[in-house]
């Protein structure tokens, strides 16, 4: 049987690409190596983190923050397998979710790791040995990405002591003190489950501040108040070696602008110090597809490789690896495949990092506008200032607005708080519209409300704010 579409790997980019290329009438296959669906990001990433992150925050919450409120509890009692089974039921419930709309859209699965023969080929090598090529029109590559490892450094990985963001899903018991490895949004959001349950945190970072690439002012709040949670950080600190001791690991490291070398000791060792292109092994270049000096296939502008009738989207290609951005390029695609103008605009790509407070971006840093040599005005507006905040006990952050000095047309907004990954979408959606500080200063925001506090930063960047 012929297809319009095969895609390899079903995670948010491929799942996506598949239902609207099925929904617009396309004759769709999706070829998958794992037991499930979803990719990494609904069986090992985003979906399983937002379940553990979650209950975490509660257990926290029970801790620390119930008496205030009048509420008397005894001291709450961890039952961490309890925990990992809500993680896994929701895992269930995800990814018998994609399964469904499969079926529902008459979408046809293969079992196995695919590879791109040549352009209208795809080979299945299935667990059993076996091999089948399926003839196609177009071929959608969307295999994600893959743990990167610490460059220039062996690392034995073992997802028990030395784990990557895998193994941090499934810790058999809470470390007493656990060192990560990166101070990305992995990094991160991981720690933070481990922290609040009650481990000692260390962050070790190359660069001078955690969250390289948000916001600088964000990012220096965000690592102070990740400070009052326990967090130790060590920056500007160079990894020269992770090795199982006794019954935990050493991680040795040394300061990036020179000096003396340290080695410290943990119970754990996460290693989250980013994601590769998955992009070895499936015949691109035996089938003359270009990619990149990082391994990521090389596409243009609506997401075509150079080779007619094979496409890219998510993970393996440029841009950030967002499975929100992989999912509007699967959709894309799906489009352009069925004479359609799919787009996307990366300009207004959100970011979220899903701590306690979390942290949200969408569109330009004031270092990027300063680096573009843009003029621009900003807008701040403090969570301690906002009623619904105080009444919740969630008055750490602040919202940021940055708007054109000359049209006024916002180009960043950037949030520190309680619920800012929600609160974030605001923005884009004026952003999408190309809309003014101004425009979303005038527009009526329900009181009392934690996205007050985003009105308000937009009427300190068009004029004056009204609660400060």
């Amino acid at each position: 049987m012929a297809y319009d579409v095969v895609v390899i790997g079903s995670g948010p980019g491929g799942y996506v690409c598949a239902i609207k290329a099925a929904q617009l009438g396309l004759k769709v296959a999706v070829v998958e190596k794992r037991e499930t669906f979803g990719g990494t990001c609904l069986n090992i990433g985003c979906i399983p983190s937002k379940a553990l992150l979650h209950a975490s925050e509660m257990f926290a919450e029970a801790s620390h923050s119930f008496d205030a409120l009048g509420v008397e509890i005894s001291a709450p009692k961890l039952n961490l397998e309890k925990m990992m089974a809500h993680k896994d039921t929701t895992v269930s419930a995800n990814v018998a979710g994609v399964a469904f709309l499969f079926k529902k859209n008459k979408i046809d699965s293969f079992r196995g790791t695919g590879k791109v023969v040549a352009a209208g080929k795809v080979a299945v090598a299935a667990d059993d040995g076996s091999t089948q090529e399926i003839e196609t029109k177009n071929i959608v590559i969307a295999t994600g990405s893959d743990v990167a490892g610490i460059p220039g450094v062996e690392v034995d990985i073992d997802e028990k002591v030395i784990v990557s963001s895998t193994g941090a899903l499934s810790l058999a018991k809470v470390p007493e003190h656990l060192v990560v490895v990166g101070g990305g949004v992995i990094g991160l959001e991981l720690g933070s489950v481990w922290a609040r349950l009650g481990a000692k945190v260390t962050v070790v970072e190359f660069l001078d501040t955690i969250l390289g690439g948000m916001d600088g002012e964000v990012a220096k709040q965000f690592q102070r108040l990740l400070g009052k949670q326990g967090f130790t950080f060590r920056l500007g600190s160079k990894v020269t070696g992770v090795a199982k001791s006794g019954k935990g690991a050493s991680v040795t490291f040394e300061p990036v602008k020179g000096g003396d070398a340290e080695t410290v000791e943990a119970d754990a060792v996460l290693i989250a110090t980013g994601r590769k292109p998955y992009t070895e092994g499936l015949g691109l270049r035996e089938a003359g597809v270009e990619l990149d000096e990082r391994g990521r296939v090389k596409t243009d502008g609506h997401l075509r490789t150079n080779v007619p009738g094979i496409y890219a989207i998510g993970d393996v290609v440029a841009g950030p690896m967002l499975a929100h951005k992989a999912e509007d390029e699967g959709v894309a695609v799906a489009e352009i495949i069925a004479g359609q103008a799919g787009h996307v605009n990366y300009d207004v790509i959100p970011g979220v990092v899903y701590t306690s407070p979390e942290v949200a971006s969408v569109g330009k840093t004031e270092e990027e506008l300063k680096k573009a040599g843009v003029a621009y005005k900003s807008g701040k507006f403090p969570f301690t200032a906002n009623g619904r905040a105080r009444a919740m006990q969630h008055t750490d952050g602040f919202v940021k607005v940055l708007a054109d000095k000359e049209t006024d047309r916002v180009l960043g907004v950037h949030i520190v708080g309680f619920g800012a990954g929600e609160m974030i979408h605001e923005a884009a959606v004026l952003m999408e519209f190309g809309g003014s500080s101004e425009d979303l200063a005038r527009t009526c925001h329900a009181h009392p409300t934690m996205s007050e506090a985003v009105k308000e930063a937009a009427l300190a960047t068009f004029f004056k704010p009204i609660h400060i």
